[in-house]
């Protein structure tokens, strides 16, 4: 008897007991059927109606998370002709959004948490900007100093928007984007990042553990669900004497 196809072993009913949420079980399924040799050497996946009744999911479950993949660049879809496993292609290390301690876990980095704080406030002009609310709408930031080795290494303030609902009781030692899918259902699908130098505040040069002035890198982002809606605008202050940003490009193949 014929052993199985790796394609349909990999197609194969996913957990639907409430356990791990199925968006993941299919983004993890979708990731290894990706990886198999004839995918890579450029057939076309199955069809997404194949797919979701192999894997025993709704149709929009096997979609959400081919989307997801279409956007972090493991696939790429084409109208009349069907998914594939995308060219690689070159990317920067600020994809790394999603995580900051998973990024410096894959470099052997333990990251520390030496302050974690949750307050409400009255969002500033580019906060509420950012957010798209009315200026002076009461909004949570978050604070958290983290670091590596015993010396702080960042300072970050997340504004988060009314609409995730928080309790203020929540984890926020966990990787945040973790914690906001679990607590309020949204899933962070974008972010738009901008990076500037400037220098420590006296307040910020206290928490760091530097002297105020100390030339610092500041990067800015806004964080949006699948439908362009913001979830989270962040500044994001990094000692540049214990943080280095590295960029690795080369030309796509046109």
């Amino acid at each position: 008897m014929a052993a199985p196809s790796p394609i349909w072993s990999v197609l194969s009913p996913v957990d639907t007991s409430g356990g791990e949420p199925l968006h993941r079980q299919v983004e993890a399924r979708l990731r290894q059927l990706a990886a198999l040799p004839e995918f890579q050497a450029g057939a076309l996946l199955p069809d997404e109606l194949t797919m979701a009744n192999r894997l025993g999911v709704s149709r929009g479950t096997a979609r959400a998370a081919l989307t997801r993949l279409v956007y972090d660049g493991v696939l790429e879809r084409k109208a009349g002709i069907g998914t594939k496993v995308a060219p690689p292609r070159g990317e920067s290390g600020i994809r790394a959004w999603r995580s900051f301690s998973r990024e410096m876990a894959a470099k052997g980095i333990a990251v520390q948490n030496f302050r974690t704080e949750l307050r409400k406030f009255a969002a500033p002009p580019e906060v509420a900007r950012a957010l798209r609310l009315a200026a002076g709408t009461a909004v949570q930031r978050l604070e958290r100093v983290r670091g590596w080795e015993g010396q702080p290494v960042l300072l970050s303030r997340s504004w988060l928007h009314p609409r995730l609902r928080l309790s203020g009781r929540e984890d926020f030692t966990q990787p945040l984007y973790d914690l906001l899918e679990k607590e309020s259902g949204v899933i962070a699908e974008s972010a738009r990042e901008d990076f500037v130098a400037t220098s420590a505040t006296a307040v910020v040069a206290k928490r760091l553990r530097v002297r105020a002035g100390t030339p610092l890198l500041l990067r800015c982002h806004t964080v949006a669900d699948a439908a362009g809606r913001p979830i989270e605008y962040a500044e994001v202050q990094y000692v540049s004497s214990r943080f280095t940003l590295t960029l690795d490009l080369r030309r796509e193949q046109s």
